[in-house]
C-alpha cells in the first residue's frame, strides 16, 4: 500500500472515526467536549494522518509495522498521560487493519 499524503490524511481519519466508532470512550480521550464533530476537527485530522504515514511507511519497507525503542517509550509516556490502556490499542488494531482492508482490498490477507 503506497502512503501518499492526499489519502494518508482521509485514511488516517477514517482509522480515528472507526476507532470512536468501536470504542466510543476513546472519542473523549482525543477530543475532550469538543462540540466540532470529529470529521472537522482540526486538531484530529493532523494527528489521524501523523499516526497512519508512520505505520504505513513501516509497514511499507518492512512488511510489518516496527517501532524503535525510544519512540516506543515516548509514545507510551504521553498516550499514558492522557489516560490511554492497553485495551485501547486492541481497538485500535483492530479498526487499523479493517481501515487498510477497506483501503486496498486487492492487497488485503487475514496474514
Amino acid at each position: 500500500m503506497e502512503c501518499h499524503e492526499e489519502n494518508s490524511a482521509d485514511l488516517g481519519l477514517k482509522l480515528f472515526i472507526k476507532i470512536f466508532e468501536i470504542a466510543p470512550t476513546a472519542k473523549k480521550l482525543f477530543l475532550r467536549d469538543s462540540p466540532i464533530p470529529a470529521e472537522q476537527n482540526p486538531k484530529l485530522k493532523p494527528h489521524a494522518m501523523s499516526v497512519f504515514v508512520g505505520v504505513s511507511s513501516t509497514a511499507e519497507k518492512t512488511g510489518k509495522v516496527t517501532v524503535k525503542e525510544t519512540t516506543l517509550k515516548r509514545l507510551g509516556a504521553s498516550h499514558s498521560k492522557y489516560g490511554v490502556v492497553d485495551e485501547h490499542f486492541e481497538v485500535t488494531k483492530y479498526a487499523l487493519l479493517e481501515t487498510i482492508k477497506e483501503a486496498v482490498p486487492e492487497m488485503w490477507s487475514p496474514k
